[in-house]
């Protein structure tokens, strides 16, 4: 019974991550999104209610490190198609793979903390979850788009 609250949840929260899209131009609702994240990758995982509430507050302080790094990253790369020296260029060389090993260190740092909290078969998971759920938001995205233009 309660996987199929789950997979209700679940749809329920995907079908109104569909609704919660606004008109031509404007971002979506971040807040939906992210609760129909929780739901699917809450049941995808399985999280029992007391992995759940120890899981989501060290998930959710990773994703927000992670971002800001990738944000950084993704600066440095935009800043590459620009005109620069080569000394610059190593320079941002440098920047970059510190990131990127500032990423590698947080991702060594979340996976200790939290195979205390859910099993290490659940974490090994998690990414391929993850992703999943970002693909699936875009195919309903494109789909979306493709109605909204007939």
């Amino acid at each position: 019974m309660k996987k199929f609250a789950l997979i209700f949840i679940v749809l329920a929260f995907s079908h109104s991550y569909l609704l919660a899209q606004k008109p031509e131009g404007q971002q979506y609702d971040k807040e939906k999104l992210e609760a129909a994240r929780v739901a699917f990758v809450t049941n995808r995982l399985d999280l029992k209610a007391d992995q759940a509430e120890k899981f989501w507050p060290l998930f959710n302080q990773y994703n927000e490190d992670r971002g800001k790094l990738m944000d950084r990253i993704s600066a440095i790369n935009r800043s590459s198609s620009q005109e620069i020296t080569d000394a610059k260029a190593k320079e941002m060389i440098q920047e970059r793979l510190s990131l990127q090993q500032q990423l590698l260190d947080k991702e060594k740092i979340f996976m200790e903390e939290v195979t205390k909290a859910i099993t290490p078969v659940q974490a090994i998971k998690l990414g391929g979850v993850n992703r999943e759920f970002t693909r699936q938001v875009y195919r309903m995205h494109k789909g979306g788009e493709k109605g909204s233009r007939n």
